[in-house]
């Protein structure tokens, strides 16, 4: 089968590779979309650690399965099905107790750390646990459905973050994940709903999904203050921080209220300058938002509803074999892209 390999950084090769098979409780799924995720961008290079070379990325993907392993009873061949992206083993502590997103051992497709290797969805066909799969709503497209992941990890943030209806919250960071985050809060009933970036058109897009205000803070750089003149100069309740840096961690800190909630989601660096007296002496609650648990049903429904809108995310839809050419738009920041989604 065809897939596009990253065989060593900046080279990414569409070529023939073997063809996986279904053991005991998996299927072999033929990919119909995956979508590019920045992390599989930023990974491209080396720079994340998390892309161990020769791999096979991409994990935001739909498919139709075409052959079910032995144990498999609730799939069959023709269904059509997303999949989580982290691969969890059901028998551990975490799982057990409804955390299958911090299990031990757990695995993330398409990825390659030091301790793990598992190939991801950039190919004609993939091989996935069954336990880990969703069906898609009929009226929902493989495309649409290859979104599901990124609206996933929205999701969990604000339903971990505790959230309550007219809470204020404040969204660092108007990517794709960030703008997803503003999307839940409004059907979540927080207000109002604060969006922070340094590219106008990124938070136009936030704008278009729901966000009270927008805040440029490459030319407003008073943000924090800002951010307490639309929450009754008291700051937001909530803080979302979707990029993982020193700078947008330590504004999104001073942008809340004394007792709020700042909610980490980005994570591109592995660590950071960290405000440690102001977050103890405004009694600052820290809450970590890891991956997924559970929302990829929640997601499939609102976008089968109409609650959740996708396709205005989707920028361009190009062949496998092109994954390349758009990889390297995406890495060189090359025109307004968003989502980019590619079709074996």
């Amino acid at each position: 089968m065809k897939a596009l390999v990253l065989e060593e950084y900046n080279k990414l090769v569409y070529q023939e590779v073997a063809e996986p098979t279904a053991s005991d409780g998996e299927v072999l799924i033929k990919v119909k979309a995956c979508g590019i995720c920045g992390s599989d961008v930023h990974g491209m290079d080396g720079s994340t650690g998390r892309r161990q070379t020769p791999i096979i990325m991409g994990h935001e993907a739909s498919g139709e399965i075409v052959a079910v392993g032995a144990g498999v009873s609730r799939w069959k061949a023709g269904d059509r099905v997303t999949f989580d992206s982290t691969v969890y083993p059901l028998d551990d502590w975490f799982t057990l107790h409804g955390h299958y997103n911090l299990s031990e051992g757990r695995e993330v497709v398409g990825v390659s750390p030091k301790d793990y290797k598992r190939h991801g969805a950039f190919a004609e066909r993939l091989v996935v646990p069954q336990h880990i799969l969703y069906r898609i709503p009929d009226n929902v497209g493989f495309e649409q459905a290859a979104m599901v992941e990124p609206a996933a990890v929205a999701a969990h943030a604000v339903r971990l973050s505790g959230i309550q209806v007219g809470q204020s919250a404040v969204v660092f960071g108007s990517g794709m994940i960030g703008t997803f985050i503003v999307s839940m809060l409004r059907a979540a009933g927080a207000t109002p709903v604060i969006a922070v970036d340094v590219d106008d058109e990124k938070l136009k897009m936030a704008a278009g999904y729901g966000a009270d205000l927008t805040v440029n803070s490459k030319n407003h750089p008073a943000v924090a203050e800002a951010i307490r003149a639309k929450t009754k100069g008291r700051g937001a309740d909530f803080g979302f921080e979707a990029i993982g840096i020193s700078a947008t961690v330590n504004t999104m800190i001073d942008s809340l209220r004394k007792g709020g909630t700042a909610v980490l989601v980005g994570n591109i660096t592995p660590s950071i300058d960290f405000p440690l007296q102001k977050v103890v002496t405004t009694e600052i609650k820290v809450q970590g938002s890891c991956a997924i648990n559970g929302e990829y049903e929640l997601v499939l429904d609102m976008i089968a509803s109409g609650a959740l809108k996708v396709d205005s995310m989707i920028s361009a839809v190009a062949p496998l074999s092109e994954g390349a050419t758009w990889f390297n738009k995406l890495y060189n920041k090359e025109g307004n892209l968003n989502k980019v989604i590619l079709t074996p």
